[in-house]
């Protein structure tokens, strides 16, 4: 089963962290994502731009209204994720704990839905 691993980030917190644990950091990003990539659990996955750099749009009687900034007004943020493709929850439940942002903030599981061969 497909689930979406949603790391939300708090900038705040990166930037107290002292440089050498956020290049530790960025180490064990890559050997987490190494292992998912080497056990065939990877189904893509990206960092995300920060919040300054979103645009909301939202459709009222037709007229869509484009506005900066994210959906929600918050101190954390959407800052990447990964699609993986484990056989279920508690696999998917394991592996958000280890991605090394979980230890901050929080890692959203959320299964993907089969849409049947439908497109979207």
């Amino acid at each position: 089963m497909k689930y979406l691993l949603l790391i939300h980030t708090n900038p705040a917190n990166w930037s107290n962290l002292p440089k050498a644990e956020q290049e530790g950091m960025h180490a064990e990003y890559g050997v987490f994502t190494k292992e998912i990539v080497d056990s065939g659990e990877l189904v893509g996955g990206e960092r995300l731009a920060g919040p300054d750099t979103v645009r909301t749009v939202r459709v009222r009687d037709g007229i869509a209204d484009v506005v900066d900034g994210p959906y929600a007004e918050s101190k954390e943020h959407l800052g990447g994720y990964y699609l993986i493709d484990v056989d279920g929850p508690e696999r998917a439940e394991e592996l958000a704990a280890r991605i090394p942002d979980a230890r901050y903030v929080a890692v959203e599981v959320r299964p993907v839905l089969d849409m049947g061969g439908q497109e979207m």
